[in-house]
């Protein structure tokens, strides 16, 4: 965290009631700073069962701000989270795709909707997301966190440009653990809750549970797709991805999903550990989305060892690293940038990876590094 950066600035901070955000709130007040804290409201559109950690989260939130003598609101973000984060969600699945809901929280809700109601007013809003940025210049990078576990960039790679510009972690430079011991040495009463495992602000709730709720169930086929045989019956193509081999309930197994027929509703499936059906090298990706700036080749020696010298790199290679999914490792490959997707959003390109990766699923994001993992250049969706 540049302190620079704080200098004369107006505040937010969105505390969660979880450790990390409570953290936030006592970086800055040691240095001096007494930001504004607020507390975003979601739930559930009527009282269920597993909106029970929302009046905890309150009370945790309440008690960090009064501990710093930070002001606490609430804004209630309720009806924006169904119409957009909700809606995004259920046209994806419905369509056969895999979407990652806590992606477009932060664009949508964090930084979007939270802005648009009370973000507007301050010049900085810090949230306690483990990810750093930096300047070079007058560009703002969003870089990774020391912490390649809890790192989460991935989950920022769709905030647009001026979003980042706004955005600062405060908690970004330090690993989880580091976090824990700040809140116990300072007494946090939440020092040691357990993290929320589930959906942006939906705590507890499985996934499969929001899906069936929004989607319901419908039965189709299970295929094997060498013999086209049939094998079993799901309830539903949406509580399947691509690469799933868990909770298939499919005997002699193992099995594993290798394509779905989204209007047919059927599940394609493959047996063995490593059936080739399930691993991909080459795939597209499209509305590409730049933080910063369009990825370009640097003159620093490659890290890269493949098919390619960097001297003999076909036009428009571009030596990368990348994630399909919130893991600590990376991939490294290039990504082929075309004429029509050098803009910085938009337009479509492909990922040729170094090495196999199981259960390439369209719907996804790949989020885009630079070779050594550290600039996060932005994300795209991939594509059939």
């Amino acid at each position: 965290m540049n302190i620079d950066e704080l200098k004369d600035k107006r505040v937010a901070v969105l505390l969660s009631g979880g450790v990390d955000s409570s953290v936030v709130v006592h970086e800055l007040a040691s240095r001096g700073l007494r930001p504004d804290c607020f507390y975003i409201r979601i739930g559930p559109e009527e009282k269920e069962a597993w909106d029970c950690n929302s009046e905890e989260d309150m009370e945790m939130s309440t008690a960090v701000a009064a501990r710093y003598g930070c002001k606490l609101q609430v804004v209630d973000c309720h009806k924006e989270y169904w119409s957009e984060v909700t809606r995004y969600t259920m046209e994806k699945v419905k369509a056969g795709y895999t979407p990652n809901p806590d992606v477009m929280c932060n664009r949508l809700i964090k930084f979007g909707a939270f802005h648009e109601k009370m973000g507007w007013r301050y010049d900085l809003i810090a949230t306690g997301h483990y990810a750093q940025t930096e300047w070079a210049g007058d560009k703002k990078w969003l870089t990774t966190s020391p912490d390649p576990v809890k790192d989460q960039t991935d989950f920022l790679a769709q905030i647009e440009g001026w979003q980042l510009r706004k955005a600062i972690f405060p908690i970004g430079h330090y690993e989880k653990g580091e976090v824990r011991q700040i809140a116990e040495r300072e007494h946090l009463v939440n020092a040691r809750r357990k993290d929320s495992q589930g959906i942006c602000f939906l705590g507890n709730i499985d996934y499969n549970e929001y899906v069936r709720r929004y989607v319901g169930e419908l039965e189709g086929d299970v295929i094997e797709l060498e013999t086209g045989r049939l094998v079993g019956r799901h309830k539903g193509h949406w509580f399947h991805t691509i690469g799933q081999r868990k909770g298939l309930g499919l005997g002699g197994g193992p099995w594993f999903v290798v394509k779905k027929d989204a209007a047919r509703n059927i599940l394609y499936v493959s047996h063995g550990y490593n059936p080739d059906s399930a691993y991909k090298k080459d795939f597209k990706i499209h509305d590409l989305h730049w933080l910063t700036e369009t990825p370009k080749r640097d003159g620093r020696a490659s890290l890269h060892v493949g098919d390619f010298e960097r001297s003999e790199l076909p036009e428009g290679y571009i030596p990368v690293s990348f994630k399909i999914r919130h893991t600590p490792e990376y991939h490294l490959g290039y990504l082929e940038m075309t004429s029509k997707s050098m803009a910085l959003d938009g337009g479509e390109a492909m990922i040729h990876s170094l090495d196999k990766i199981h259960g390439v699923a369209p719907g996804q994001f790949c989020v885009i590094y630079d070779e050594r993992h550290h600039r996060c250049f932005g994300s795209a969706e991939i594509t059939i």
